[in-house]
């Protein structure tokens, strides 16, 4: 078994497992945890590996993500679970339920389709890869050196949640950044239709984003005969933090819901 994933826990009762997009961490997922918690879920906010407080690894792929997510169900003792992933949790979290759909009760995947994704995520890499720590000693500072690369302020805010103090004069990036350069391209694989999952799952998309096409829902629902495709209006591909509200409600109807 690999190291096990850092998580946060909170609330009892049925377990519900949160897998974060790429360069993202559970951090981003504190309020609707909280939320979730309230409802009688006990919730585990992951970060994966080379992510946020999670071990750092040379290797990173879905099927080596995969094995993590199984090994922290097994020290936990989780027999079954409900499951929302984003980005590349949610496609994270689509294997885990083909793969073992005994162990995944209601999946939710949010923002990704099944298809194969190109690199797209260059313009970020280059303005984290740009960032000098030895040089650059203050927030605002790392700040401004990637807003020369990145101009949506809600995306640079997003990144910088990764920068901490790694000593008392040193900042640094939480996750690995060098391993997720690398290997970026293994993180847009395709899903086959070799295996179906017959449950009902619930897809959400951002009205405003372009991850879930009309085209992809066909073969969604290859994979995922009994999903459910609902968009998020006014949201973009990060529909939960933009549109926190709604993705909570069509996410609480579906869990409690008795098929």
């Amino acid at each position: 078994m690999s190291e096990l994933l850092y998580s946060r826990i909170e609330g009892e009762g049925k377990p519900l497992l949160i897998l974060h997009g790429f360069l993202g961490m559970s951090d981003n997922w504190k309020t609707l945890s909280g939320r979730f918690a309230q409802d009688g879920y006990q919730v585990h906010a992951l970060d994966l590996r080379n992510h946020g407080r999670s071990f750092h690894s040379d290797e990173f792929s879905h099927q080596a993500m995969m094995q993590d997510v199984l090994g922290y169900c097994q020290y936990h003792n989780l027999t079954t679970i409900n499951v929302i992933g984003h980005s590349m949790g949610g496609k994270l979290a689509m294997f885990l339920a083909l793969a073992h759909p005994e162990l995944v009760d209601k999946l939710v995947v949010a923002d990704i389709s099944v298809r194969e994704y190109p690199p797209h995520h260059q313009d970020i890499l280059d303005a984290l890869n740009s960032v000098d720590f030895s040089v650059l000693k203050e927030r605002k500072d790392i700040e401004e050196q990637m807003a020369q690369y990145i101009h949506d302020f809600g995306t640079l805010q997003f990144l910088m949640k990764n920068v901490y103090r790694k000593s008392q004069d040193e900042l640094a990036f939480r996750m690995n950044l060098k391993v997720l350069t690398e290997q970026y391209d293994n993180m847009g694989i395709q899903i086959t239709n070799d295996k179906t999952y017959d449950k009902p799952a619930l897809f959400l998309r951002g009205g405003n984003s372009n991850y879930i096409r009309e085209r992809d829902v066909q073969d969604i629902l290859q994979i995922f005969p009994k999903a459910t495709i609902e968009t998020i209006p006014n949201a973009g591909h990060w529909l939960h933090a933009e549109n926190p509200d709604l993705f909570y409600l069509f996410v609480s109807q579906y869990f409690s819901s008795k098929s």
